[in-house]
């Protein structure tokens, strides 16, 4: 867990802080709301860093949650506290994340949840689950997701457009471009 490393120190500590400072409290807060409607577990929804990780640190209402979007995802949920166990939660609950529509990049890693490492990436990836359970017939949470807009144009209307739109550069040529810039640079750097 996430006691269990060496306290950081000098760039490690810094990096840590700059992870940290991009943890949202509303927004955690919005989520873990959520995850209790959902699973109508009762639990602390206080969106405090200490708060969040101690929900789901071990992975199992992760589970709970998925298996309640849709049902059966997650086969067996690792009841112990042992550390593979729950890290076998948290990868399980990751896996149908993105089964569900989850972007890759919207994910977060094991230890990122379970070593408390940025748990800013676990409340992106809920904020992510939360805009696709609409689409499996549970209340969502977030703004709602675009839908497709295709446009189909004529081949006629193409041909319109690009007599219209003339793409040049603003001073006509690059060689233009750079002449005017290193005649006003002095300007520039001394003053008018």
């Amino acid at each position: 867990m996430a006691n269990n490393r060496a306290t950081k120190s000098g760039f490690a500590a810094e990096a840590q802080r700059k992870i940290n400072s991009k943890y949202s409290e509303e927004l955690a807060q919005e989520c873990l709301e959520w995850v209790k409607q959902i699973t109508n577990e009762d639990f602390s929804t206080s969106g405090e860093m200490d708060n969040f990780y101690e929900v789901f640190k071990n992975g199992t209402r992760l589970c709970r949650l998925v298996n309640i979007i849709k049902p059966g995802s997650v086969k067996k949920i690792n009841e112990s506290q042992m550390a593979f166990k729950c890290m076998e939660n948290i990868n399980a609950f990751l896996d149908v994340a993105r089964s569900l529509g989850v972007p890759a990049q919207e994910t977060f890693q094991t230890v990122d949840l379970w070593e408390r490492q940025n748990l800013n990436s676990v409340v992106i990836c809920l904020q992510s689950l939360g805009r696709k359970a609409g689409n499996f017939g549970q209340p969502g949470i977030g703004p709602k997701e675009a839908e497709k807009n295709v446009r189909n144009f004529t081949e006629e209307q193409l041909k319109a457009g690009q007599g219209r739109l003339k793409f040049s550069q603003p001073y006509g040529s690059l060689k233009q471009a750079c002449l005017f810039f290193f005649m006003a640079m002095p300007k520039i750097i001394n003053g008018p």
